[in-house]
């Protein structure tokens, strides 16, 4: 589990079980795909009961930065386009999934999306380049 190896790690902000404004997310990983659900709360809000987006993007970085970093690879992101789809509100619980793409030298190309478990409606979904260090 993140946050087990290293204490600094548990400061997170998406993963940090320590972190006392993070979003505690747990996820879970499979050889190239990582999953995790997250519910926001009042917390997470912009305007009125939409969550905001700079959330929905960190839980995203996180589902698809948790896929190098469990398979014991340190690297950044590089680049993410997110492309956000319908609003998320409080208390409605997304399934977060990201997986590998492609991987070619030190970039890895991964996917992600959010969607609202109720209705597996895509909320978000998101390409991250990251680099990987030699």
């Amino acid at each position: 589990m993140a946050g087990e190896s290293n204490p600094s790690e548990r400061m997170c902000f998406a993963c940090g079980k320590d972190n006392p404004i993070g979003l505690h997310i747990d996820f879970h990983v499979d050889g190239d795909t990582c999953t995790a659900e997250f519910t926001p709360n009042e917390n997470h809000l912009s305007w009125e009961d939409t969550v905001h987006g700079g959330i929905i993007y960190s839980a995203l970085d996180d589902v698809t930065g948790n896929i190098p970093y469990r398979q014991g690879l340190k690297a950044h992101t590089g680049r993410c386009e997110i492309r956000y789809r319908q609003p998320l509100r409080q208390g409605q619980t997304v399934l977060l999934k990201g997986w590998t793409e492609k991987r070619k030298g030190r970039l890895m190309v991964i996917r992600g999306e959010a969607r609202r478990k109720s209705d597996n409606e895509l909320v978000a979904e998101c390409t991250a380049s990251f680099l990987v260090e030699q």
